[in-house]
């Protein structure tokens, strides 16, 4: 688990060089098309300011997008324990516990490391889920925490978005900045190719989102399995969130990744492709293969 955790704090660096790639590209295609070598360095400092913004406030507003109320001991004390619980059989600092009032079962884990981490579950979760089913989930959840999933979530998702945002906005320029190279004799291929850059980088940023999160995923069930030594509940608890099916009501696309399970379940397989989670049809597969391990 130690291994785990230390190759997920080298994979961030990984993974935000790969994101700062992909900047630098939009930033070399904006200059080239307005001759201007300035652009690269203003795309350069607006991605890594929202990256950084995002890191420190992406928790909260995750928190606040949710709905989510926060809780003491005293207004829920089954929830309250079972993540202390874990908290004491694993040595990790108590984190804040928020409920959010809404039927369709789901938790999530956000904040950028162990020392400043949320834990959240709906209504309907606790409601659904037995008390073994319960500490599988929320051991799913800190073990996001003890991961350090949290962190490379947070640096992702303000990397992607600032990629997108960025991207539209040089979209839009580069019309008339193309036109331009062209009648001053600039290199229309160059100038095809450099658009079709921008189009395609925040699809190549969103892909590696994915694939970041459905690996921590995986990793983050065999956390809770190891933790509680029960993989089968959580392997039930996935079942009952799957036959559920429907959907969160309030719901917001940039912390999708966040949630235990798809807070809105894809009906076909073009938007499965895009889900930010495994299917949990694998996650429950794995899971049974560990249990057969103990």
């Amino acid at each position: 688990m130690y291994s785990a955790i230390a190759k997920n704090k080298r994979n961030t660096i990984l993974y935000i060089a790969l994101f700062l790639i992909i900047i630098g590209v939009l930033g070399w295609v904006a200059s080239y098309l307005y001759g201007n070598l300035a652009i690269m360095l203003w795309v350069f400092g607006i991605a890594i300011f929202w990256a950084l913004l995002q890191y420190f406030a992406a928790g909260s507003e995750a928190i606040a997008l949710s709905g989510a109320i926060e809780i003491q001991k005293q207004d829920n004390p089954r929830l309250w324990r079972v993540v202390e619980n874990l908290c004491i059989t694993t040595g990790t600092p108590m984190p804040r516990v928020f409920i959010i009032n809404d039927q369709a079962p789901n938790a999530f884990a956000t904040g950028r490391d162990p020392q400043h981490a949320m834990v959240a579950a709906t209504s309907g979760l606790l409601d659904l889920m037995d008390d073994a089913e319960l500490e599988g989930v929320m051991a799913h959840e800190m073990g996001h925490v003890r991961n350090y999933d949290i962190r490379v979530s947070m640096i992702v998702f303000g990397l992607v978005v600032a990629i997108g945002f960025i991207a539209d906005i040089l979209v839009r320029m580069s019309f008339f900045a193309g036109s331009r190279r062209n009648d001053n004799g600039g290199n229309p291929v160059v100038m095809i190719f450099g658009i079709l850059a921008l189009v395609l980088a925040p699809i190549v940023a969103t892909l590696v989102q994915l694939a970041v999160s459905r690996q921590r995923e995986y990793l983050a069930d065999a956390t809770s399995a190891l933790t509680t030594r029960n993989p089968e509940a959580l392997a039930s608890a996935l079942q009952k969130l799957q036959d559920y099916g429907r959907p969160l009501q309030r719901q917001s696309t940039s912390m999708s990744h966040l949630w235990i399970a798809d807070p809105d379940p894809k009906p076909n397989m073009a938007q499965r492709l895009f889900s930010t989670h495994p299917p949990i049809a694998e996650r429950i597969e794995r899971l049974h293969e560990i249990g057969g391990k103990f």
